[in-house]
């Protein structure tokens, strides 16, 4: 049975153990590294660090009597997009910023994680904050990811092609023969229920009828996707979406986000830096158009959330996420399964699973009051949702229930496919 003083000291030791990690994702990174924004969707790391630091001081510390902020000022600089708390400089100009420098965001850490620490030390505010803590923590591991993602994306850019970490690739195994996972109809429970922490957006849990349909057993390779390339993919107009043929001719890509062609092999820069593209490993940074016309080239669709979540309740919560593989020496980058003879590999971890699903809310979905309010539901407008988690999630921080989502054209993310179709016809 779990104490009050337990509770209190698993959380406490929770938060020490998630602050710690965001420094670590940074501490190979310069000064320099962490104040480059590339595109507008891209923020500096050391905003990442800032902005979650200002999430605590916001929403629990100057709620309490007697706080005096840090820097008034951050108030606005490093509020995201929370209209209630007040305005908030331009997201598409973080980049512009080069004050706080890195060590001024640093004490500012320091200084909230002292303030916090009174928190923890107090029966009563901790009971009054717990569950915004705990909000905040899942958040703070959100904008981990995001350090990695963005900064792959920044380090992109510099034709030495720097490398985030110096890490090892263990060469994957040939591919497993795909084999389709059949799920018979029927109507099943979709979305968070019981005592674990869940997003809002994930709930309320509700029940879908589901039409019988197939799961690939496996993510789709490099290799299958080369064969795509190489099959007019890309020239192809009755493969893609209007909007995303649109963007397509727009952009002018041929191949995945950090894909280029050598001689007569892929290559693509990794936070390890560039190598030879494995084509036993899973294709990521491909965004949803991609994934829907790779999808139509290959007779196949992408699933639904609803049928993505019923497949993986069978399947453990397993997979190759950014603590692991940092804690091996490994590359932060899809890798070999770790799922063994599991009917289905890799549902965790490695790349986010596009499905065919529009971000929406569940039904009866109510957003909290608040500015809290404002984390999910605003953004329930014309983007899809992707399962799983990636190489870049924390272990700890996904479940079968969580619902990630992005615009069609996000590539940056480690996004990848995984196929469906309905049930063969029954004899």
């Amino acid at each position: 049975m779990t104490t009050p003083d337990s509770a209190a000291s698993i959380l406490a030791a929770r938060y020490q153990k998630i602050r710690a990690f965001s420094l670590e994702l940074c501490s190979t990174l310069s000064a320099e590294d962490c104040g480059i924004q590339t595109m507008p969707d891209v923020s500096p790391a050391r905003w990442h660090l800032a902005h979650t630091t200002w999430f605590f001081e916001t929403f629990i510390l100057a709620k309490r009597p007697g706080h005096k902020p840090f820097d008034a000022n951050f108030t606005y600089l490093f509020n995201s997009y929370y209209n209630a708390v007040g305005d908030q400089y331009p997201r598409h100009q973080r980049g512009l910023l080069s004050r706080p420098n890195l060590a001024e965001v640093q004490e500012y850490r320091r200084y909230v994680d002292e303030c916090m620490a009174d928190v923890f030390a107090s029966e009563e505010a901790l009971a009054d904050a717990a569950e915004r803590i705990e909000v905040g923590l899942h958040h703070e591991q959100q904008h981990q990811e995001l350090i990695l993602t963005d900064i792959k994306h920044v380090l992109a850019h510099n034709p030495l092609f720097p490398v985030y970490r110096e890490a090892s690739f263990m060469k994957a195994d040939p591919p497993a023969v795909d084999r389709w996972i059949q799920h018979a109809e029927g109507t099943y429970w979709i979305g968070a229920s019981g005592d674990g922490f869940s997003f809002d957006n994930e709930s309320p849990s509700h029940r879908e009828f589901i039409d019988a349909f197939e799961l690939n057993s496996d993510l789709v390779s490099c290799g299958d996707y080369i064969e795509f390339i190489e099959d007019g993919g890309y020239r192809r107009p009755e493969l893609w979406l209007s909007l995303g043929w649109e963007d397509l001719r727009e952009q002018r890509f041929g191949a995945p986000l950090y894909w280029r062609r050598v001689g007569n092999a892929y290559h693509h820069y990794t936070l390890a830096g560039e190598l030879e593209v494995d084509p036993a490993l899973p294709v990521c940074h491909v965004s949803y158009f991609e994934a829907d016309a790779f999808a139509r080239w290959s007779g196949a669709r992408l699933p639904t959330e609803a049928e993505w979540e019923v497949a993986s309740k069978s399947v453990a919560v397993d997979g190759n996420f950014v603590d692991s593989l940092l804690s091996a020496g490994r590359a932060v980058h899809p890798a070999d399964s770790v799922a063994g003879d599991a009917p289905i590999r890799r549902m965790f971890g490695d790349v986010w699973e596009w499905t065919a699903s529009p971000y929406t809310g569940y039904p009866g979905f109510s957003p909290p009051e608040g500015a809290l309010g404002e984390y999910n539901g605003k953004f329930m407008c014309n983007q899809y949702v992707l399962r799983g988690g990636s190489c870049a999630t924390s272990r700890d921080h996904i479940r079968h229930t969580y619902r990630n989502f992005f615009p069609p054209e996000a590539r940056w993310q480690f996004s990848g496919i995984r196929l469906a179709r309905g049930s063969a016809p029954k004899r």
